[in-house]
């Protein structure tokens, strides 16, 4: 049976405050999720009894710190269905997770045992035009350093097809070239979910590595790593009602295996000598120095709160939520949705602008009216570029919201409108 949303927001507790004394409408959750109360007492109590550092002391609170780092592992394979709990690293956000990818490609150029790895001239990186920045800057960077080529899949604008990747590009610009391709599961700007299996087929086909930027997608969709097919996988834990500060990379462990490591420092070594040193297996080998130990523990507490809800529950009623708020702004004269125009293959998520009025001034009237959404370019300029626009309103779902909440956004922005008319 579909969860009673008006039990679940009794879970979250800011969402009984107001904002500008009327009633708090939160419609950015994109941009960051808020938290159940069990989130903020796993927090709270692991702080309070059981806080020490992991692997590194034999005491009481060490090994009560260990065992609840590694059961929030355990939980996150299980959440991802990983074949090797061994698989999933832990970092500080999904920005760290695709840098630590990059910059490990980056150091196999002098490791030798890692050739499969190498990219250099000659060799094509690809993105998509969809990309946070995330996805974007990391590959860059890696182009640069290594002297391959950047290359991108674009954005349709046009018709049934808006918000969505030119299909015919896929066979084209990933080639026999092609090292690595890193794209979107669920556009963060657009709402659009990607047709991965039809990339990594793709990218298999030709060999290339492919990472997937899951960061938008784990909140709000059942997310198996194994069905994906990809290489490595990346979200983060405050998009998924967990806390800040924590991220995951889920790699194939025979590749993890094989990667030089990013960073240098404790507990991701095997041996340390003056002359050299060599270093653990996967997934320590990428977690240098104290982890984010209470907020994994926290990531773990939030995935077992979505899990109970069951994530193809989430899915299915976003679905609902996302046909109900692009009727409802259907009938707002001059709104344009920038993105696909239906729910198919669409996430929670729902980008547009107003004729004549700039997205900033649509979010700061909506906050007047308690209703929180986010105005810019939402860490994806080339967006914005592709479809000429300087900027857009996003408003963005979670478990908590309710039909009550798209209706006020709706109403909200035809009031900014007719202020503006």
């Amino acid at each position: 049976m579909p969860f009673d949303v008006d039990v679940v927001r009794k879970d979250f507790p800011i969402l009984a405050r107001e904002v500008h004394g009327v009633p708090l409408v939160y419609l950015d959750s994109a941009n960051t999720s808020q938290k159940p109360q069990v989130v903020l007492d796993t927090l709270s109590e692991f702080y309070a009894n059981h806080n020490a550092n992991v692997a590194r002391a034999v005491h009481t609170l060490g090994s009560e710190a260990t065992n609840a780092f590694e059961r929030a592992r355990d939980k996150v394979a299980a959440f991802i269905n990983a074949p090797n709990r061994d698989e999933v690293v832990f970092t500080k956000n999904s920005s760290e997770a695709l840098n630590l990818v990059a910059y490990c490609l980056s150091n196999a150029t002098t490791t030798p045992g890692a050739e499969r790895f190498r990219v250099g001239p000659g060799d094509e990186i690809v993105v998509t035009e969809m990309e946070h920045h995330s996805n974007i800057v990391p590959w860059q960077l890696l182009a640069q350093r290594t002297g391959a080529t950047f290359r991108w899949l674009p954005i349709d604008t046009d018709g049934n097809s808006a918000g969505r990747l030119v299909d015919t590009a896929i066979d084209e610009v990933i080639t026999e070239r092609t090292k690595v391709v890193a794209f979107v599961h669920q556009s963060n700007a657009l709402g659009t979910i990607n047709p991965v299996a039809r990339i990594v087929a793709r990218a298999r086909q030709v060999g290339a590595l492919t990472v997937v930027d899951a960061s938008q997608s784990a909140p709000h969709l059942p997310l198996d790593v194994q069905a994906l097919g990809a290489d490595f996988v990346a979200f983060t834990g405050h998009k998924l009602y967990g806390p800040t500060g924590v991220g995951v990379l889920w790699g194939r462990y025979e590749l993890l295996a094989e990667l030089p490591p990013f960073l240098g420092g404790g507990e991701m070594i095997e041996t340390v000598d003056m002359t050299g040193t060599t270093f653990a297996a996967p997934p320590h080998r990428f977690e240098a120095g104290t982890p984010m130990i209470a907020q994994a523990v926290g990531l773990g507490a939030a995935i077992d709160y979505v899990s109970a809800l069951g994530m193809t529950e989430i899915a299915a009623r976003e679905h609902q939520l996302v046909e109900h708020a692009l009727a409802g702004l259907a009938t707002v004269d001059g709104l344009r949705i920038i993105g696909p125009a239906t729910s198919l293959d669409r996430g929670a998520t729902i980008s547009f602008t107003i004729k004549g009025v700039h997205p900033h001034d649509v979010a700061q009237l909506l906050d007047e009216d308690g209703i929180a959404v986010r105005a810019g370019h939402h860490c994806a300029r080339p967006v914005c570029v592709r479809y000429g626009i300087p900027a857009t309103t996003r408003a963005s779902f979670g478990v908590y919201t309710t039909t009550d909440e798209i209706d006020a956004l709706v109403r909200g922005v035809d009031r900014v409108k007719a202020m503006f008319s």
